[in-house]
Formats: structure tokens, C-alpha cells, sequence
């Protein structure tokens, strides 16, 4: 399965002191939570052999993990920078607890539900501490987004002079040598020890620093012809899969070109006033709604992929089940936020 979408995170829309809320931002991260749930949804289907249906429903969500990229570098370094050590931690702590409170309950859903663990509960369990889990695969992301919203919170501090931030510093140093202590680890001790996979990718950190520049310029030219880019890039993108590589790398250049229009095409929109609270409302929501999302593909719509025709019923249900998850999976975010516990669920 290809299973390569990730989640919305980190600080909201918000600017900082002073500054007006960017809904254009909002906006963006509504949409591509969306577009998230639709490539796993997409994913169900190619596995069950709608391959045609998979891929251009998995070409149409494939820019919302380089944006969320690059709206984490804008929030990091233009939005909502840090401003001291135990800022960044906190904010680190923000993803980090309801991470590890869905990765439990995914480990339980699978052992409850799902197939066997192959190499047993508490293996797989141990195996999150250092990299993504079966389980919960969509949550690789986060193994990403962490060390690059601390590597960038570290470097704003760094950079304007800011007491220095030691503690951060140490856990920054910590993920940089993890990855080679890990491996010597394991040839001294004979161990089936699992890879680190908490690393900052060099096409993130692009994406994070190219973002940052796009979403805070002034005037980013005329938006029918980013819509336009968009466009032929989905077209372009779409082709690239079928012909070339299925799923398409995020660093590609193919899924880089949708990226960057679809920035375009929404920096600077007008959300009208009338629409801006329940905007609000879903973006606040839209960690929680990945977090929570792929329990909703593998309970409406790998059901349907696995049983619908092939023929123009598959895109249809495609379609339907994609919907129906988004909108539980948006529903049930907004709905334990207003009950107090998004501190533990997202």
C-alpha cells in the first residue's frame, strides 16, 4: 500500500503578536487534511485492484504532505516563531502526546481487530519508540516533523540571540547522533533492533524554508494562472504515475510543481467573514482529524474497495467513501474539542 500521506501540525494560522489570523492558511490546511484522507482512501482502492481509480485519486491529494511541509516552515520561521527554549518544547510536547496516545490505540485496534503483529504486540509497540508502526503508519510524518520543527525552532533562536537554548540543543544533538548509535547498537549486540527514523529529510527541510518564502510574500502574481499550474501539474502528475512511478516521491520534481500552485493559487485568498468561524473551527480540528482518520478508511472505505465493480462504480465509491470519512473524521475532532481533550487527542 502507499502509504505516504501525512497530517496537519504544529502552530495554527495564527500569527504572532499583533498580527491578523491568515485564513488563506487555514483554508490551506483544511484542504489538505482533506487530501490526506483522500490518498489513504485512494490507497484501498488500488490494493484491491482499482489501480486506475488509486492513482488519480492519489495524484489529486498528493501536494497536501509537501504543503503541510511547507506551512510548517512559514508557522516556524514568519508566523508564530519561537521565543524562547521552553517555548519550543512545549510545542514539541503538543505533538508528542496525543502522537503517542493514537499510537496505543491503533496497537490496541490491530490487536483487537486487525491481523497478527508479525513479530508480536510488544515488539511492534517498542518499534514506535524509534520509527513508524504498521499499525499506525500514517503517523511517519510526525517522525519527520518533530526533528525539523526543532531544528528550525533551534535556528530562530539561535539566530536573534536568544538565551540559549540548551535543552533543545541536547535533544537536537540527541536525534543527530541517534541514527549511527542505533546501527553500531545493533552490530555490537546482535539485537533486531529497529532503524531510527526520526530524521529531518532534506526534502522537507526545502519544502519548510521554500514555503515559508511563498506564504509570506506580498503578492504572488495573478491566481488564474497558478489555478492553471495547478491544473496541467495534476494532469503532468497523474501521467507520471501511470507511466513512471506509483506513488510518486514527495522530493519529486512532478509532485513539487502541484505543490508550489497549489501554494499560489490559495496564498492571500479572501475568506469571506461569514465563513471564517467554522474555518477556524475545522482547522483547529485538522490535527486531530489526521490523527484520527485512517480508523475511518479502514472501516467505510476499504470495505467498498474490496466490493465494488470495476468500471466507473469504483471512482464513484472512491468518491463517496473519501467524503464520508473526511467528514466522521473532521466531526469527531471538533466534537472531543469541545469536550476538553484535545490536549490528548489532537
Amino acid at each position: 500500500m502507499p502509504r505516504t500521506a501525512a497530517p496537519p501540525t504544529g502552530p495554527t494560522a495564527q500569527g504572532g503578536p499583533g498580527r491578523d489570523r491568515r485564513y488563506d492558511i487555514d483554508l490551506l490546511r483544511v484542504v489538505c487534511t482533506a487530501a490526506v484522507v483522500l490518498v489513504h482512501a485512494a490507497a484501498e482502492f488500488t490494493d484491491a485492484g482499482h489501480r486506475t481509480t488509486g492513482i488519480v485519486g492519489d495524484s489529486a491529494g498528493r501536494f497536501a504532505v509537501p504543503v503541510f511541509f511547507a506551512m510548517a516552515g512559514w508557522a516556524a520561521l514568519v508566523g508564530s516563531p519561537v521565543r524562547a527554549d521552553a517555548q519550543l518544547l512545549t510545542r514539541l510536547g503538543r505533538i508528542l502526546r496525543p502522537m503517542a496516545v493514537w499510537t496505543v490505540l491503533y496497537l490496541l485496534w490491530q490487536y483487537a481487530a486487525g491481523p497478527p503483529f508479525e513479530h508480536g504486540a510488544l515488539r511492534e509497540a517498542r518499534n514506535a519508540l524509534s520509527g513508524s508502526v504498521e499499525a499506525a503508519f500514517h503517523l511517519w510524518y510526525l517522525y519527520l516533523y518533530v526533528p525539523l520543527l526543532l531544528l528550525l525552532g533551534v535556528a530562530v533562536l539561535v539566530i536573534r540571540r536568544r538565551p540559549a537554548p540548551r535543552r533543545s540543543l541536547i535533544l537536537l544533538a540527541a536525534f543527530a547522533v541517534a541514527p549511527t548509535a542505533a546501527g553500531d547498537l545493533k552490530t555490537l549486540t546482535g539485537l533486531p533492533l529497529p532503524a531510527w527514523n526520526w530524521n529531518v529529510s532534506l526534502y522537507a527541510l526545502g519544502y519548510a524554508l521554500a514555503g515559508a518564502a511563498l506564504l509570506a510574500a506580498r503578492r504572488l502574481g495573478p491566481r488564474p494562472l497558478w489555478l492553471a499550474g495547478v491544473a496541467a501539474g495534476l494532469v503532468a502528475l497523474t501521467v507520471y504515475q501511470f507511466t513512471v512511478r506509483h506513488p510518486a516521491a514527495y522530493g519529486g520534481a512532478a509532485v513539487a510543481a502541484v505543490t508550489f500552485a497549489v501554494i499560489g493559487a490559495t496564498a492571500g485568498v479572501r475568506v469571506p467573514e461569514r465563513a471564517r468561524a467554522m474555518l477556524r473551527r475545522l482547522s483547529d480540528a485538522s490535527f486531530g482529524t489526521y490523527l484520527v482518520h485512517l480508523l475511518l478508511v479502514m472501516l467505510l472505505v476499504r470495505p467498498a474497495a474490496q466490493h465494488v465493480p470495476h468500471g466507473l462504480a469504483a471512482p464513484a465509491a472512491l468518491a463517496v467513501t473519501a467524503v464520508a470519512a473526511a467528514v466522521l473524521s473532521f466531526a469527531a475532532s471538533v466534537l472531543w474539542g469541545r469536550l476538553g481533550m484535545r490536549r490528548w487527542l489532537g
